[in-house]
């Protein structure tokens, strides 16, 4: 059954455009205004297959429009903005793998960086009083943090020392051209909430995963090589009896094989958080009377090492090592070594918290894999 969506909803229920809604982000975001009462309009770009799973539990909600188009063509973007007259604009399209950006610069520039300049641009001419919000990134600030003393209590003992980190104030070092793509677009929001007095706010976001994130993230990946492996051993009677050779598992003693995960840097440092925190932070910009701009992260930082180590203990194996293989064709031209943010501010005027603490968050993404690969 088709539901027809109609704007005269507008009257009562504020408006939302959301780029990129098919997406993790998009979807949570989307689900998360609708049962704040918004009427939403989620943006995706045409495809010749489905690309609407994570977004299937709301296609049908009467205050839910899908629209195909791009933010790369400007003449698009205005007509959103004419016919929608959002009251807010929350832009989470984008080409979003930093590796995909080394091998298609331009079409990550045309994304990230252009497409942005279109939305503000429409913005501006359109309809001035839509709030906008840009989806930054931590990978903005490349190898760059500041430090700082701390002092901590661990196990009754006082320590001291100094501790990395990012924050508002760091400065930015992109170290791929997804990055300095979203530098351009960042800067170029700051310059029209200056210049033309738009309200438009940036949030810089961690790494934040969930069950949705896209299986060509390392998380995913990981976690959804852990669900079908899981399913291969009970399918073959595996016991924990196994041999390794070379660059596959073999089963003991007969011989059954799956091959093993692979993987770039295990030691890249990550502060990870779940999408669904994040997506109210978001929203929560929008709400504060002057735009600006915030780090959004839990304040820790876990390597890859540690991702797979709790990962792989969730299905009861407490060493990964001999299941995982670092694969030279995984590894970034340039790395970003170590993410770890400062989300102060956004605790102080957003009244922001963190609710999904990285074992959770890891066990959800296992847990979910391991179903889904059932």
């Amino acid at each position: 059954m088709t539901v027809k969506f109609s704007l005269e909803t507008k009257r009562t229920n504020p408006v939302a455009i959301v780029t990129g809604v098919n997406g993790q982000d998009g979807s949570y975001l989307a689900e998360f205004l609708l049962e704040k009462g918004y009427s939403v309009i989620g943006i995706v770009r045409r495809t010749s297959t489905d690309n609407t799973e994570r977004i299937k539990g709301i296609v049908s909600h009467k205050h839910f429009k899908l629209v195909e188009g791009d933010i790369t063509d400007s003449s698009n973007v205005n007509s959103w903005i004419s016919e929608f007259k959002p009251d807010e604009f929350y832009n989470l399209a984008a080409q979003s793998h930093v590796g995909t950006s080394f091998k298609q610069p331009k079409l990550t520039w045309r994304v990230n960086a252009e497409g942005v300049v279109n939305i503000l641009e429409a913005i501006r001419n359109i309809n001035p009083t839509t709030k906008f919000y840009q989806a930054s990134t931590s990978e903005m600030f490349g190898k760059n943090y500041d430090q700082k003393n701390v002092y901590l209590e661990v196990e009754g003992e006082r320590w001291n020392g100094k501790v990395k980190y990012q924050d508002e104030s760091t400065v930015f070092s992109p170290q791929s051209p997804y990055a300095v793509a979203k530098v351009a677009a960042h800067q170029s929001v700051q310059l029209y909430r200056r210049a033309f007095g738009l309200h438009a706010s940036c949030g810089i976001l961690f790494n934040h995963e969930s069950p949705r994130r896209g299986d060509q993230f390392v998380t995913r990946k990981i976690t959804k090589w852990i669900g079908e492996f899981k399913k291969w051993a009970m399918g073959v009677g595996y016991l924990g009896s196994t041999t390794f050779n070379g660059n596959e598992l073999i089963l003991s003693p007969d011989g059954s094989k799956f091959p093993k995960l692979r993987l770039g840097n295990l030691d890249a440092q990550r502060d990870w958080g779940h999408a669904k925190d994040y997506v109210e932070a978001m929203y929560l910009m929008l709400q504060q009377e002057e735009p600006d701009d915030y780090v959004i992260a839990t304040g820790s930082t876990y390597s890859v090492k540690d991702f797979l180590r709790e990962a792989f203990s969730c299905i009861g194996i407490e060493d990964y090592k001999n299941y995982v293989v670092q694969d030279p064709e995984f590894m970034r031209p340039a790395e970003v070594d170590y993410l770890l943010g400062i989300a102060d501010k956004a605790k102080e005027k957003l009244n922001w918290n963190q609710k999904i603490d990285f074992k959770s968050l890891v066990k959800e993404m296992v847990d979910s894999d391991v179903k889904n690969a059932r």
